[in-house]
């Protein structure tokens, strides 16, 4: 097992703010032509075993980026804090922070600021990696209990789409269980939970996380992350990337000052009637994935790994995958700006779906072997 003096810092996030408990595999070339990695990926190849080319974005989505920000710069503050003060209040002060890489890991930089603001105290925080359908990096949990032996573990992530990762936590969990002993709490604490995956959320409304418009630039610089067996060993963490040729792009530390500066403004009497509104909120139901099953029938689609509903997940399958289409359930709304200027770039059809209770949800296309 590790120790934690072997951990060196990765990625360009301060060494404060996140602890990364991943391999470093930097060196290795993993990237691959997108339309000739999704072939491989719909051939059989699992998605962990390579990584989708990295760049820096076009001035113009760079824009969209800034301007969405801006706009909604408040919004995520004031839901981070609502499902902040909903951790707080329920771990209590040994609470420790563990964000899911990458998508995750800014969102549990900022519950852990506003935690710091609000609260006077440093909470641990790290971010490890779950892969769907290959599970949580078992290494890098024992590493958090070995280090916090008293500790209350919180699992974060940025938003749900279908519950891919919610359902993936929960397995994960159970099989951790039955292998070392440890029953660990599998509630996903989400900013947005437009999929009704989760009962830790800071709202249920399907609105654009600023984050989710780029890649590595604004994740630390880090990759997605690596599960394959000819790098990664049995006593390793999973693996990532380090693009520290990117740095002159990185804008990962102004997203996060952008929104922990509207801490201070946050109306106490409305965040105490938002906390108040989610806890009476209906149980969790996975409403969404009954919409995306109708949508896969819909567009005679093989598989719902296909469909990727939410604006999140929907602007990467623009940005990393083969889009087929996109549907929106208002192509007029503020929130899918990006999307429009991404899948015009891409030639990507738009089609107005407003049946559904997303925001928008892109269809992956189906890629014939060569």
């Amino acid at each position: 097992m590790m120790e934690k003096t072997d951990l060196k810092k990765f990625g360009s996030y301060k060494e404060e703010d996140v602890v990364f408990l991943l391999k470093d595999l930097s060196s290795l070339n993993l990237e691959g032509d997108t339309e000739e990695r999704e072939r491989r990926i719909q051939g059989g190849q699992h998605y962990s075993e390579t990584l989708p080319k990295e760049y820096n974005p076009p001035e113009k989505y760079l824009q969209v980026f800034w301007e969405t920000l801006d706009e909604y710069k408040e919004k995520v503050a004031f839901c981070t804090a609502v499902v902040a003060e909903q951790i707080y209040r329920k771990k209590g002060n040994n609470t420790v922070l563990v964000s899911l890489a990458r998508a995750g890991t800014p969102i549990g930089i900022l519950i852990k600021r506003y935690l710091e603001q609000k609260y006077s105290m440093s909470f641990p925080h790290y971010s490890i990696s779950i892969i769907r359908d290959r599970g949580i990096d078992e290494n890098a949990l024992l590493y958090i209990l070995k280090t916090h032996p008293e500790g209350n573990i919180q699992f974060i992530d940025g938003w749900t789409g279908k519950g891919a990762i919610s359902i993936e936590l929960t397995k994960s969990l159970a099989e951790f269980k039955d292998s070392h002993g440890y029953e660990l709490d599998d509630a996903l604490a989400v900013v947005a939970d437009p999929g009704h995956c989760t009962n830790l959320y800071g709202t249920r409304e399907d609105f654009l996380i600023p984050s989710a418009c780029l890649n590595s630039t604004v994740s630390g610089l880090i990759s997605r992350t690596v599960l394959n067996d000819a790098y990664i060993g049995e006593s390793d963490f999973h693996g990532a990337k380090f693009y520290e040729e990117l740095t002159e792009y990185d804008v990962s530390e102004k997203y996060l000052e952008e929104i922990t500066s509207e801490f201070h403004h946050i109306d106490t009497e409305k965040l105490e009637q938002a906390i108040s509104d989610v806890i009476k909120e209906e149980e969790v139901s996975f409403k969404g994935m009954k919409e995306v099953l109708e949508m896969k029938d819909s567009f005679g689609i093989e598989t719902v790994n296909y469909v990727k509903p939410g604006v999140g997940e929907t602007t990467r399958v623009l940005l990393r995958r083969v889009p087929w289409k996109i549907l929106m359930k208002d192509p007029s709304s503020p929130y899918v700006r990006h999307i429009v200027l991404l899948a015009k770039e891409r030639n990507v059809e738009i089609i107005p779906y407003p049946q559904m209770s997303y925001t928008c949800c892109g269809l992956i296309k189906k890629v014939g072997a060569k």
